[in-house]
């Protein structure tokens, strides 16, 4: 007789928690636990580029090479995210003699502790086991969903919730939708967004995207990692153009998952027309820009009455005087409203700069705020003539947005 097993919530805040392997499937489940407070330990070789980025910003700790015993000193969970059936049955014995709960991801009859799926909404987070049937446990879990997240009409009725074609055997096949998953915060990503998510073959995300929404992918959906670290490692374009096309040609629904909006500096346009030129239908979903949202998480209305009357959005991915850049920042100097600056923190001393020197007042308020609407977040708030060298002391890192404006202190007491 098969024994149900022992639901159970694990408080891993400040706990270690080790994960071997650095694939798809850990980068699915390394944000859930860093939203637990775990101490996660990464054993790996190798690691996809969206959990690089996680150790180089010092949220967990990575050691490059394969599993030894001793990885597991001090652990009190550990998730086996490899498709080595000798290797993960090793790592997996190695916790049986330490006593320690095992999650493993290519044999679920082997481990001694399951993943459930989840669902959060605000403090509430729902998570069901399927007797072992991953398919099983996200029906239920989606049917709990919808109805958490179901709002009700004018009238009093429950909106019409939007399910796949019927003729397509209940899936959406052959196409892309290009889905903005807003500044960080996984509730921001829009309804119809999430919704397209949970309907998805292939998933392609950036590295700005919330990680707790891809660990709430079906298992057998194929996730992409297609992160673009700033200075390190990064797909091609015409890669990520490519992947787009191949698997919706071969009759699966793309979601391709951006940070922000896809047309926000995003580069969804060159996307949607490698798809066009492939004959390939694309769907866009809007979604919140962090150059509204990140000023707003922060205090800062990007336009405030009697304060500022226009805001500005710009890149500053280019360094003011180089060749290839489309910015005018002589005339953004001699703006009087909110310059917001995404993407400018390596080059914030010469956008600075450049901005003093066509007249801007040095003494402008101006503020920096990295990882906007996630725990993680920080703000600095400075002038426009100190904020560089702020930024640089107070370590600063990206994903950050900067303003600059009198709004910055609009909201002030």
């Amino acid at each position: 007789m098969t024994t149900n097993p022992y639901p159970l919530g694990l408080r891993l805040d400040g706990r270690r928690v080790v994960v071997v392997g650095g694939g798809a499937v850990a980068t699915r489940r390394v944000p859930a636990l860093l939203d637990a407070g775990a101490d996660v330990l990464l054993v790996a070789p190798e690691l996809t580029p969206a959990l690089r980025a996680r150790v180089d910003a010092g949220r967990l700790h990575w050691v490059p090479r394969r599993f030894v015993p001793e990885d597991l000193d001090g652990a009190w969970l550990v998730q086996v995210a490899i498709d080595d059936p000798m290797a993960a049955a090793s790592v997996s014995a190695v916790a049986a003699e330490r006593r320690i709960f095992c999650v493993r991801a290519d044999d679920r009859t082997a481990a001694t502790a399951w993943t459930p799926a989840v669902t959060r909404h605000g403090p509430v987070t729902v998570a069901v086991l399927g007797g072992g049937d991953p398919r099983r446990a996200m029906t239920v879990r989606d049917a709990i969903r919808d109805l958490l997240a179901v709002r009700l009409a004018p009238d009093g009725t429950a909106p019409t919730q939007s399910r796949p074609d019927a003729s397509t055997g209940g899936r959406q096949t052959g196409r892309v939708a290009l889905v903005g998953a807003g500044p960080g915060d996984p509730e921001l990503i829009t309804v119809r967004g999430w919704r397209l998510l949970t309907e998805a073959d292939v998933v392609v995300a950036d590295r700005l995207v919330p990680g707790l929404l891809l660990d709430e992918l079906r298992p057998d959906v194929e996730l992409v990692d297609a992160s673009k670290i700033p200075y390190g490692p990064s797909r091609a374009q015409v890669e990520i153009n490519q992947i787009l096309v191949d698997r919706a040609l071969a009759g699966a629904f793309v979601v391709r998952l951006k940070g922000g909006d896809p047309y926000v500096f995003g580069r969804g346009g060159e996307e949607l027309l490698a798809c066009a030129e492939a004959g390939v239908t694309v769907t866009v979903v809007p979604g919140v820009t962090s150059s509204i949202a990140a000023p707003a998480a922060a205090g800062i209305p990007v336009t405030h009455r009697g304060v500022a009357h226009e805001f500005t959005v710009v890149s500053g991915h280019l360094a003011p005087d180089s060749p290839a850049s489309l910015v005018r920042w002589d005339a953004l100097a001699g703006l009087r409203g909110t310059l917001v600056i995404l993407m400018g923190l390596k080059n914030l001393a010469a956008i600075t700069a450049t901005l003093i020197a066509h007249g801007r007042p040095s003494q402008t308020p101006a503020a920096v705020v990295q990882e906007a609407t996630t725990g993680a977040q920080r703000v600095l708030r400075s002038t426009l003539g100190a904020v560089a060298a702020d930024a640089l002391a107070a370590d600063l890192r990206p994903p950050a947005v900067v303003v600059v404006g009198d709004v910055v202190g609009a909201l002030d007491g």
